[in-house]
């Protein structure tokens, strides 16, 4: 049990920085300011800074969140907002500060505790350095770089007023129209609709060729996979009527090779009912005897892999358990991968609607954080193609679900954004905060749900 839950953490952690690394390069890139990456939800147990963000580890496991500047900004920034971007422009200082003392000194230097007072200090310097080519000397002597726009304001400030705190407040109320204007620049709410689709858009979308990329190096490391050896078979089917045995190798159908079971169960299913001719080899007496068989599929109701039924072609086998490992070339590998992640999203797809539709029970179907953790575990002591294969099932699944147009989810924002784009101005406020509270209990819902389903499934094992 500790092996499983220390393997799911494992798992949802790097499905979780994959999802939130899509947000975090592509709001960098079209220069809106992050303020924090974290993995897990809050209370914060770790974290550090860097830069303009900061990278914590929260003590909820089962999610994680980028923090983009403005992202809980309504209809206009106000008070609030600045104010707290003028503190993040203060952390920004303190850090590059920080960072210039310990590059520059050769020996071991002590990081200024008083941070208040080791700004007030720097503001003074800055402030009165007789030019502006000696301003910028001085900023990159003790910040290691060239100052922008708003920490240069909110030093002077500081110099006039003679404290951190005060200067923030003070440029909070005359509202700069540069300092305003630089705000605007990096918040999410004030992009493009073109830039805030593609930043919601990226972590589904980092999710989904993450599974590609990550199934490349499974093929390359080794897949295991059935061999089409028979095991059981059932009386009276196709297979025991046409004389089948268990032991039997399918090698080939309609004379296409068979090298496994997927091959032998993909062929009987899209048959459509017409007569297949199978080659079989056959132990006999020390010797291997090559048969053929003529065999008609029928439909029979059957299992579809997520407690539902479904009616599918069959002839009335199953695999006996025989194992061998695939290795792909490095030209093959990629182009495998991509056709196996399609292959599984589209499955993946069908079963949603499979249960939206009701086909599908959503007891059987859904399944929450211990339910992962019991077959993170099961894989994981299958080896690592086994469990690689079930993350890239579950990068699949993450990177779909949050695309469903769902408040919350992704895949909400994305509406949103699509009735923007149609109205030529975004949805009210108001409108948007009941979408996202109704999304929210829904979610609140089904989380209860999985867990309490999960828990009834062990109880009635």
């Amino acid at each position: 049990m500790i092996v499983s839950i220390v393997v799911a953490i494992f798992v949802l952690a790097v499905l979780i920085i994959v999802h939130e690394a899509g947000h975090f390069v592509v709001a960098k890139n079209v220069g809106v300011r992050v303020i924090r990456f974290s993995v897990g939800y809050p209370p914060r147990i770790w974290g550090f800074r860097r830069g303009e963000t900061e990278y914590a580890l929260g003590a909820t496991p089962f999610g994680g969140y980028v923090r983009m500047l403005g992202d809980e900004v309504g209809e206009e920034s106000g008070a609030e907002d600045l104010q707290g971007y003028l503190h993040e422009v203060e952390l920004d200082l303190t850090e590059a500060h920080k960072l210039a003392i310990t590059h520059t000194s050769t020996k071991a230097v002590a990081v200024p505790e008083d941070v208040p007072a080791t700004l007030i200090s720097l503001a003074t310097g800055y402030a009165h350095a007789p030019s502006g080519a000696a301003a910028d000397n001085f900023a990159r002597a003790e910040f290691g770089r060239a100052l922008k726009p708003e920490e240069a304001m909110l030093l002077e400030e500081i110099d006039s007023t003679g404290s951190v705190e005060a200067a923030i407040a003070s440029l909070n109320e005359k509202r700069p129209a540069k300092l305003v204007e630089r705000f605007r620049e990096r918040a999410f709410p004030n992009q493009s609709l073109a830039k805030r689709f593609a930043i919601v858009l990226a972590g589904p979308f980092a999710n989904i060729i993450f599974a590609p990329i990550l199934l490349t190096f499974v093929f390359l490391h080794g897949v295991p996979y059935l061999k089409p050896v028979l095991g059981s078979i059932e009386v009276g089917t196709p297979a025991a009527m046409a004389g089948l045995h268990p032991g039997d190798t399918v090698t080939a159908i309609n004379g296409k090779p068979a090298t496994n079971w997927d091959d032998l169960s993909t062929t009987v299913k899209a048959s459509q009912g017409a007569a297949l001719t199978f080659d079989v080899t056959r132990p006999s007496n020390g010797s291997i005897e090559h048969l053929t068989f003529r065999i008609s599929p029928r439909m029979q109701n059957e299992k579809n892999g997520m407690g539902g039924q479904t009616t599918a072609w069959v002839i009335g086998v199953l695999p006996r358990g025989d194992e061998g490992i695939e290795k792909v070339g490095a030209l093959q590998a990629f182009p495998r991968a991509v056709e196996q992640s399609v292959h599984i999203a589209v499955s993946l797809v069908v079963g949603i609607a499979q249960i939206v539709d009701g086909t599908t029970p959503v007891r059987q179907a859904l399944g929450g954080p211990i339910m992962i953790a019991q077959l993170a575990g099961r894989e994981a002591h299958q080896g690592f193609a086994s469990l690689a294969l079930f993350v890239v099932m579950l990068s699949l699944e993450l990177g779909i679900i949050n695309l469903l147009p769902v408040p919350m989810l992704d895949g909400g924002h994305l509406l949103f954004f699509v009735f923007e784009a149609v109205r030529g101005k975004p949805l009210k406020l108001r409108h948007r905060e009941i979408a996202l509270q109704v999304g929210l209990l829904l979610l609140v819902a089904l989380m209860a749900f999985v867990i309490f389903n999960d828990i009834s499934r062990i109880v009635h094992s």
